[in-house]
């Protein structure tokens, strides 16, 4: 591709601005919608089909349930230049909603896709429009990615909301455990001896993660609920269940602490006569790489829309978590930076933030978050040396990791 020139990628990005501006009424429409009609994992039937109506639309001709995932789609535009994608996410949480504020991820994912298809000819180069369903445990990303959703890209992105402007969220790995412990039912009363109480197993694999906890990295997270606790009280209880989530920094030092997680219920079940039935969720989520030429891009872009975009470490407060864009970014050069929506402090996976999500704040999220990414993906397509840096960068990331 030829070097453009300054004015060039100028009038470009200018365009795509204007066109987000013209899109904004639908963009807020939609985010709102999304916001009042939470769905689960893998269940987001009315985004999906919300979303990939706007593309219809747009004359984009999106590709439904597409990569064998029933709720996932993408449109592809462009014939030539270097293939970048945008991605939207649209799952919500049980009983708090879109407390992480997917419904701004989807539309502002969207307004990027559709402003920048509206250049993609002129500047030369090649979009895709990805919907990336059950971001939320799910794994949506990796089931696509085996169905070879991401194959030949040159770049990903997504913006996601947060307490302040960051160039990164903290994404370490993730996988989740489900526990069964099996006992021996019997009357608490008249014959408590001839029971094996698997509620106690459980309270004990609790309390031995609990202790496990002051000696693992500061960087490392376990944590898990009781998803059944027994029939009657009564009865000693037969049948107890439980959900865990184990965290580490990379997908790599995620083995040896799943392991140790492992020990602690082993020898809860052994103390009470009990035994254990384990069922690792078949999706990893791997440590998210950002793409540094990439972040820097967006970096400069938000600015010129009056957000100044940090690096957490520089504040001294960190956005923990997980995602499944971490998978992508082993598999293409990715970002997956932080936009503003609520104020400093109010975290995500909250009520509080859920409120934020929806509004006048949000909103302008949805808006700067389209322009910021769709300004990007102009200096992908043509800002000269800027793919080669991004692929360096790329070519730096640990070898010989299975991220699907």
């Amino acid at each position: 591709m030829s070097s453009a020139t300054t004015l060039d990628i100028d009038d470009l990005k200018q365009a795509v601005c204007l066109e987000v501006d013209r899109l904004t009424p639908a963009l807020l429409h939609a985010s709102h919608e999304i916001h009042a009609h939470p769905e689960l994992n893998f269940e987001e039937h009315f985004a999906h089909d919300l979303l990939t109506e706007l593309l219809d639309r747009a004359g984009l001709s999106p590709t439904r349930h597409a990569y064998g995932v029933e709720t996932a789609f993408e449109a592809r535009i462009g014939e030539r230049g270097h293939d970048v994608a945008v991605l939207c996410e649209y799952d919500a949480l049980p009983a708090i909603g879109h407390a992480c504020g997917h419904n701004i991820i989807a539309t502002a994912g969207l307004g990027a896709g559709l402003a920048a298809a509206t250049v993609a000819e002129r500047a030369g180069g090649r979009l895709r429009i990805v919907g990336t369903p059950a971001e939320e445990g799910g794994g949506g990303k990796i089931a696509m990615a085996r169905n070879g959703a991401f194959a030949g890209l040159d770049a990903a992105m997504m913006v996601h909301p947060a307490d302040a402007d960051l160039i990164r969220m903290d994404a370490i790995a993730l996988q989740s455990l489900d526990v069964q412990f099996h006992g021996r039912a019997a009357h608490a009363a008249a014959a408590p001896h001839e029971g094996r109480n698997a509620l106690d197993a459980a309270v004990l694999g609790y309390m031995n993660v609990a202790a496990l906890r002051q000696h693992i990295l500061p960087t490392e997270r376990v944590h898990g609920i009781f998803t059944k606790g027994g029939d009657k009280a009564n009865i000693v209880p037969a049948e107890t269940e439980m959900n865990w989530i184990v965290r580490s920094p990379t997908i790599a030092s995620l083995q040896p602490l799943k392991q140790r997680v492992m020990d602690c219920l082993d020898g809860s079940a052994s103390a009470c006569g009990c035994t254990l039935s384990t069922n690792w969720k078949d999706v990893t989520y791997a440590d998210m790489i950002d793409n540094a030429p990439m972040v820097a891009a967006y970096v400069a872009n938000a600015s010129q829309l009056g957000r100044v975009v940090t690096d957490p470490r520089a504040l001294g407060r960190q956005v923990v978590g997980s995602t499944d864009m971490g998978n992508v970014s082993y598999l293409v050069p990715s970002i997956h930076p932080m936009i503003q929506v609520a104020p400093a402090g109010v975290a995500i996976h909250t009520i509080e933030f859920a409120t934020w999500a929806a509004s006048a704040d949000g909103d302008r999220a949805v808006i700067d978050g389209a322009k910021a990414m769709a300004m990007t993906v102009i200096d992908l397509w043509r800002q000269s040396g800027l793919m080669e840096s991004v692929r360096a960068a790329f070519d730096q990331r640990p070898s010989g990791v299975e991220v699907l």
